[in-house]
């Protein structure tokens, strides 16, 4: 497909399943045409260092550099440092291989530097080729924190530590009400040229939802004349990747398509779901809303022909 030259788009994600989207975009949008907010609620400091999950899987998938076999990480990993922090007494739950390390080493410099995290996210992904833009929803510090059967952890805690094994009872973003959204995020939203907001299928709980909690994101979402369409992180009452479909058990929400759609509610324009979900068409309020087509990106090609799906649904919409 043609995507007008001057027609921008928004995308909000997180995780692996909202970075294999991102990287489809990248290669049917120009830099120009394209902003990737990444969620930064999961977000923690370990061994002294800022670890930025969610930013560190997009500029990795972006770059050519993820370990798609672990869907974590970088390819070629070794993992001496964490072995010796091992044999000295440190925490290994959580595990830094060598090659990351670096890029959390470069961040901790930079914010010694007085750079902002958009700033540092900036200058990591200049250094890796990545020339679409790439930013944080906000460079203020806001926390996800998982209300659980066991009670508060924050996300990193939740996730890797415990291995999402804690009954999840709800969720809060620590610090969000006290944030702004990141300079190149309030930009997006005002471009009049913006002609699409998609909402990656990442995680909606833990990955979207951070960013709707910044003050005056959800609204100005709702209100702007671009159409807002998200893709369904559930497939045929599956999550693709991670613990979405556990999560919506635990919260006693409907485990499909239209339990994510429902979630999101008058926040969304559009509705892209798996063509295994199409029998679910006939549940939702509005059948002009949706779009089916293949949303499981098992390949490069895979993520290309979803981005491309996306853009032709928010041509109709819009």
């Amino acid at each position: 497909m043609s995507w007008p030259a001057d027609n921008k788009v928004l995308a909000l994600c997180g995780g692996v399943g909202g970075a294999k989207l991102a990287l489809g975009l990248t290669r049917v949008l120009s830099p120009d045409q394209l902003t990737i907010v990444v969620n930064t609620g999961d977000d923690f400091e370990h061994f002294g260092l800022p670890v930025c999950p969610d930013l560190d899987t997009v500029t990795y998938t972006l770059s050519g550099l993820s370990n798609t076999e672990l869907g974590w990480g970088r390819q070629d990993e070794s993992w001496h440092c964490l072995e010796t922090l091992e044999q000295l007494g440190g925490e290994t739950w959580f595990r830094l291989g060598d090659r990351d390390l670096a890029i959390h080493l470069t961040r901790r410099a930079l914010f010694d530097q007085g750079k902002s995290l958009s700033e540092a996210t900036t200058a990591i992904c200049a250094h890796l080729g990545i020339s679409h833009p790439v930013v944080p929803m906000s460079d203020a510090a806001t926390r996800t924190i998982v209300d659980t059967d066991q009670g508060e952890l924050s996300f990193q805690h939740y996730f890797v530590r415990e291995q999402c094994q804690p009954a999840v009872r709800g969720f809060r973003f620590e610090g969000a009400e006290a944030a702004s959204p990141s300079t190149e995020f309030n930009k997006a939203l005002e471009d009049p040229q913006m002609a699409a907001i998609l909402i990656c299928p990442s995680n909606p709980f833990v990955s979207v939802d951070p960013m709707l909690a910044l003050p005056g994101i959800r609204d100005r979402l709702i209100r702007n004349s671009a159409p807002v369409i998200a893709v369904s992180p559930i497939v045929a009452s599956q999550a693709i990747k991670g613990p979405t479909a556990k999560m919506m058990n635990e919260l006693g929400l409907d485990l499909s398509a239209l339990g994510v759609f429902r979630h999101y509610g008058e926040l969304l324009d559009g509705f892209v779901m798996d063509e295994q979900d199409r029998e679910l068409v006939s549940d939702f309020p509005d059948p002009k809303q949706l779009h089916c087509c293949n949303t499981v990106m098992q390949s490069l090609q895979g993520r290309i022909e979803l981005a491309q799906q996306c853009l032709q649904f928010a041509s109709r919409l819009g």
